[in-house]
């Protein structure tokens, strides 16, 4: 009987592996390119849109794209949870893709159907209409559902086409692989360079009608491409989520409050199910009372917990450990996203600055953010491919930059990023009113708009160092198991900055309203004090770097640099569990007292 059954899931196996392959490729590369150009290319020039079309202020503008940014961020992790839970990759995709394309198909509908939005004026010499509940409400669900789309999309692709070509039978899997990825990452870089130039372009001098109707089109080819293989995939089943997992520790946990931690003369007291040696580690002790066996009747006869609200393993309990340990660091970080998400300003500044190269050629406002996309592929390749080769040549042994250190520097750049967006913005100021034009606030200024591009290079610096760092941290620090999860907190961050930068902008207007007076942020850029803004930002990135600094020490040593300090082995799997369990024994920000 038990031969039969290992050969029928030995067919199955054959069979599934008939599907998939290199052939998906193609596919599920151009749904995810396809949806980066269309809804990255809907981003840099949003804000212009709703201030000509639907007079809307520059600040309540601002705070409508900052949520819709942190929508299109929390979107993801739901999207994670419900593909790991319920619905499969595959299906999360195809109605991410579905989602997206209703949504963007709505946001064309409001260029072309004139009763969507107010009717056009003179905002110069008369009095506009403000838009209706019902095309305000129209406009907000078309953002709700992009925002829903990308949580469909972005979480589930990668691991999508990962499955399709990992093969462990297959001699060359991990070629097919590193390829994969390789691909992937080129194509959505690729993408979002174009989001930026063309696109914006092409909504600089077609339309808002022509700019909004190109990101649907390739939207919608997005997702014919996506379920024209449904054939050809492979679609796993639906596994147990983390999240769960996580839920179930914290319900156990505290159902169990009252047990001690450490029932008296008793062997075998932790619920073990991957690792029968592991043992919880001292921090956050009152967490370990998950995995008591209280009674063997917990346990089936093979081995598993009968209730997993009512037991769970060792291992459940360390990796959301793990994650409570990261998340002062991670929270270090929002204030770089915080910093970044404050494109509408610059394009807004863009607009009304010379953007001319040579005598024809004009820049985009929307297009500047092609300076920060290319900083950071820059940097990656000088880093990767000249400085830490030639480092290392020089020192005569490898050379490292540990990843705390390199989401530290990035958090320098961001304070600098902010500190030289003051700067350009108060002499931009300055030449506005010495030329004469502070009402007047679509006239050009004789001022470059290039003194800009220093700014998006050093917040290109900063997402460079710091982003790149905190995703390595992440990965490193957390077991393969939570793999998900390092991929996600990046993005859980910068949904978190929109929010708190919504909240920041929104009690800077409201504090520096006056007898009547719009504030800081005004519609008239020249009359508004957006300098002043960007210092508050500037002195609260100074303030997180020593918070970083003061997080950084109560965590203590990462595993790469307790690999660096440990004496090697011939094993470095040995050598990075010899560094864990050390790490283990170092201090830590949360310490428990004993229950």
């Amino acid at each position: 009987m038990g031969e039969q059954v290992e050969e029928l899931n030995h067919e199955i196996q054959l069979s599934t592996r008939k599907k998939g392959g290199l052939v998906t490729m193609p596919f599920i590369i151009a749904n995810e390119a396809f949806e980066k150009v269309a809804s990255y290319g809907l981003v840099p020039n949003m804000i212009l849109y709703l201030m000509s079309d639907y007079k809307i202020g520059v600040a309540k503008g601002t705070n409508i794209l900052f949520l819709w940014t942190a929508a299109s961020n929390f979107a993801p992790v739901l999207g994670a949870f419900l593909s790991d839970s319920y619905l499969g990759r595959f299906l999360t995709i195809g109605l991410g893709s579905c989602f997206s394309l209703l949504g963007m198909f709505l946001l064309w509908l409001t260029t072309t159907v004139p009763h969507l939005k107010p009717p056009p004026c003179n905002q110069l010499t008369e009095t506009c209409k403000q838009a209706t509940h019902s095309q305000f409400a129209f406009l907000i669900f078309a953002f709700i559902f992009i925002s829903m789309g990308s949580g469909g999309v972005r979480p589930c692709s990668l691991a999508f086409g990962a499955e399709q070509i990992d093969d462990k039978n297959n001699l060359n899997n991990e070629r097919a692989l590193e390829s994969f990825f390789g691909w992937y990452y080129a194509a959505g870089a690729t993408a979002i360079l174009i989001a930026f130039t063309g696109i914006v372009y092409v909504q600089d001098h077609a339309g808002w009608k022509v700019g909004f109707g190109v990101p649907a089109i390739l939207m919608l080819l997005s997702t014919l491409l996506f379920f024209v293989a449904s054939r050809l995939y492979v679609k796993m089943r639906v596994k147990k989520s983390i999240f769960t997992s996580f839920l179930q520790v914290i319900v156990v946990a505290y159902k169990n409050r009252k047990l001690p931690s450490q029932p008296p003369n008793s062997d075998g007291w932790q619920y073990h199910k991957d690792s029968p040696n592991a043992l919880p580690t001292k921090r956050l002790r009152f967490l370990n009372k998950a995995c008591i066996i209280q009674n063997p009747k917990d346990l089936t006869p093979d081995g598993i917990a009968s209730d997993p609200w009512s037991l769970c393993t060792v291992e459940q309990t360390e990796e959301l450990k793990a994650l409570i340990r990261v998340l002062p660091l991670w929270s270090s970080g929002i204030m770089m996203s915080i910093n970044v998400s404050q494109s509408s300003f610059p394009v807004i500044q863009a607009s009304i600055m010379d953007r001319h190269m040579g005598s024809s050629f004009q820049i985009p406002a929307g297009s500047f953010s092609f300076f920060t996309i290319a900083v950071i592929a820059l940097w990656v390749i000088l880093y990767d491919r000249v400085i830490i080769p030639s480092a290392s040549k020089i020192r005569g042994k490898p050379v490292h930059l540990g990843v705390k250190l390199r989401m530290g520097i990035g958090l320098v750049f961001s304070t600098m990023a902010m500190v030289v967006s003051a700067i350009v913005e108060q002499a931009r100021r300055k030449q506005a009113i010495k030329q004469g034009l502070v009402n007047n606030p679509q006239a050009v200024i004789a001022m470059s708009a290039m003194w800009l591009v220093p700014q998006y290079c050093l917040h290109g610096l900063a997402e460079a160092f710091s982003a790149i760092g905190q995703n390595e941290f992440y990965y490193s620090e957390f077991p393969k198991s939570m793999s998900s999860i390092a991929a996600s907190l990046f993005l859980l961050g910068m949904a978190v900055a929109s929010l708190l930068a919504s909240l920041i902008l929104s009690t800077i207007q409201r504090v520096t309203k006056n007898g009547g007076k719009e504030g800081w942020i005004t519609t008239n850029i020249n009359q508004g004090r957006y300098d002043s803004y960007y210092w508050v930002l500037a002195i609260m990135s100074f303030v997180n770097l020593f918070y970083f600094l003061a997080c950084s020490w109560a965590y203590g040593p990462c595993v790469d640099e307790m690999v660096k300090n440990e004496p090697k082995t011939n094993d470095p799997t040995e050598d990075i569990q010899r560094a864990r369990s050390a790490k283990d024994e170092s201090r830590s920000l949360f310490k428990s007292s004993p229950s």
